[in-house]
């Protein structure tokens, strides 16, 4: 069976002989939806990518010393392409064969297949992580948050899908009706409910958290306000004990 090797040595499935990834239901395992993905952003939620990105770059780019990064959940590299825009080299994970097939296409740099549980990366390999809309489908959020401060030395930046969004009602009619697959296994957090499980991860290291929010409506005079309400916010944690 023919193969595509991503730059770090692991062996992806070739596109088009594989439909499900080990019998798993989750989305990202699944063609016929992470073969859409770089169209949603194009489409409909392209100008909620611009705002997300603008409100992810400003809470990293305050703490200099990042200058490498691992994004993990990087799915096709849209977000791992961007940080190299901005002046953080960049390298990818994710444990979607489909999503890196996609994203060995699109991105340049090194991409990992692996288990954002036990990331196969030596204790500050990277000078940061970053969890863009993927942290939501973690099955033990405690281990990845202490993986992810094993891993980046200077701490961890999160873009996440808010809980606290007049569309969570939009979002739960239309997986009872089976509509959107991309939120059915997901567990949507608040700037509030995500800082407590970070307290729970971390309770002997010292850091600090800054958060904004955005994805508000477009008739909204504000795109971007320090009120949890908001389709996405971004959340960063700065370590000060390294």
């Amino acid at each position: 069976m023919g193969k595509i090797t991503t730059r770090k040595g692991f062996e992806l499935a070739k596109e088009g002989e594989l439909r499900n990834w080990q019998g798993r239901k989750e989305w990202f395992f699944n063609r016929d939806d992470t073969d859409q993905y770089e169209q949603y952003y194009e489409g409909p939620y392209k100008d909620q990518e611009i705002w997300q990105k603008r409100t992810l770059e400003e809470l990293i780019k305050k703490d200099s010393r990042v200058k490498t990064l691992l994004e993990f959940g990087c799915g096709t590299t849209r977000f791992t392409r961007w940080w190299d825009e901005i002046g953080i080299e960049a390298t990818g994970g994710d444990i979607s064969p489909f999503m890196l097939a996609q994203g060995r296409r699109l991105f340049g740099g090194d991409l990992v297949l692996a288990d954002s549980h036990h990331m196969p990366f030596k204790d500050h390999s990277f000078d940061a992580l970053a969890f863009v809309t993927t942290f939501e489908y973690y099955k033990d959020p405690v281990q990845v948050i202490r993986e992810a401060v094993r891993v980046g030395k200077y701490g961890i930046i999160f873009g996440m899908m808010n809980r606290n969004t007049p569309k969570l009602i939009r979002r739960k009619v239309q997986q009872a009706f089976g509509r959107n697959n991309y939120y059915v296994t997901a567990k949507f957090y608040t700037p509030g409910s995500l800082k407590n499980l970070v307290e729970e991860a971390l309770p002997d290291r010292k850091y600090s958290i800054k958060w904004n929010a955005t994805g508000l409506p477009k008739w909204f005079p504000k795109k971007q306000w320090k009120i949890p309400y908001g389709d996405f916010f971004g959340f960063h944690v700065k370590l000060h004990d390294v």
